[in-house]
């Protein structure tokens, strides 16, 4: 095993999902990290705060000395045994701190003393993070991408997981990308989102394919905002069509935003999961509630009020369909139809989503 792992070999990392043991301290770790990554501090927030203090006043010497003091005894003995515990379960980890620098040294001839060898990582966190905005970066220049767009519920998201190449940004945003597209768990910070996405391209080797799909985005999908250049290069490619009838939408929207978000509820709050799913429905048609008009959002408010109160649930699906229905005769498609337009040129594909599979992976072999 090699002392250090080179950047280099940083994709082969993240692609054989190579485990990591991240010993910055917890608030580094949650401003950014890596999905293979255990965090295990060798310097807690705290401590960090004040070694760093001591660097800007006394300097180096006086920070490691201090730093040394700091967790000396039975509290360095007590994180020694933590990465030991998880080395012994994941002996293909690598190590890193920010930097690579003096942390990622210290822990790693402390662990040589216990007997385990631990490679570390050149350049630590901050060359990870560096070598995925590469990634992202050299995607951008090799105009690959094909944008799947379509109107609201053309399950533009499970075309996209019947490609080999294709990369997921809502499913990694965990937001559906509208009004209604919050989901009940957190989204990741933007750091994350950026990572895994750079991390996305490496495991399905970028480089090789000769179309990456992507569906039709604003720069936003929640509170995320997809990287500046990333967006930049999906505007300009060709974009391809999904066509479905009203009919097949509305199914699979309530499918989708419906049925799903009803079960997540259920499962995480069983006992208050109603009134959740309410606040839910209800706070996201709020949102749009000015581009809707008064009209129109009195008219689909009522329709859902009516369909979360109903017991029966045939009736309470009946009310579900007339509101989607209307929300998207009266929003969404109207929306898109004028986005369209401006997007016209960029058009090299319209059908079905069936029809559209099949144009893929034609596309594919003809390149």
């Amino acid at each position: 095993m090699p002392d250090e792992i080179a950047d280099s070999e940083f994709s082969s990392l993240f692609k054989n999902k190579q485990p990591l043991l991240d010993i910055r301290a917890h608030i580094e770790y949650e401003r950014g990290a890596f999905p293979n990554a255990y965090n295990v501090p060798l310097l807690n927030d705290i401590e960090r705060k004040k070694v760093g203090i001591c660097f800007k006043k006394a300097g180096r010497t006086a920070a490691i000395a201090l730093g040394e003091e700091l967790i000396s005894g039975s509290i360095r003995r007590n994180r020694i045994e933590h990465w030991v515990n998880y080395l012994e379960k994941n002996p293909t980890a690598a190590l890193y701190c920010f930097r690579g620098g003096l942390r990622s040294e210290r822990a790693q001839k402390w662990l040589a003393k216990e007997g385990i060898k631990v490679p570390l990582i050149q350049g630590g966190y901050k060359a990870l993070r560096r070598h995925c905005l590469n990634v992202l970066d050299q995607v951008n220049h090799q105009g690959k991408f094909i944008i799947i767009g379509g109107k609201t519920g053309c399950a533009k998201t499970h075309v996209l997981k019947n490609l080999k190449y294709s990369l997921d940004l809502e499913g990694r945003a965990n937001h559906r990308g509208s009004a209604f597209g919050r989901r009940i768990t957190a989204q990741p910070n933007q750091i994350n989102f950026e990572n895994q996405l750079a991390i996305d391209l490496i495991e399905m080797e970028f480089s090789q394919a000769n179309k990456i799909f992507l569906e039709d985005e604003s720069r936003t999908i929640g509170s995320l905002s997809i990287p500046f250049h990333l967006h930049r290069s999906m505007s300009e490619s060709p974009l391809a069509i999904i066509e479905e009838s009203l009919q097949y939408r509305i199914e699979n929207i309530l499918k989708d935003y419906i049925y799903s978000n009803l079960f997540e509820y259920k499962e995480s709050v069983p006992r208050y999961y109603q009134d959740y799913f309410s606040e839910f429905l209800l706070s996201a048609l709020a949102r749009i509630q000015r581009r809707l008009g008064k009209e129109n959002y009195t008219s689909i408010r009522t329709l859902m009020i009516l369909a979360l109160k109903e017991t029966d649930l045939e009736k309470s699906v009946v009310y579900h369909r007339e509101w989607v229905e209307l929300l998207l005769n009266g929003y969404y498609d109207p929306m898109y139809e004028y986005q369209l337009d401006k997007k016209s040129h960029r058009i090299v594909f319209r059908g079905n989503k069936v029809e559209f599979i099949n144009w893929a992976q034609e596309l594919d072999k003809a390149e």
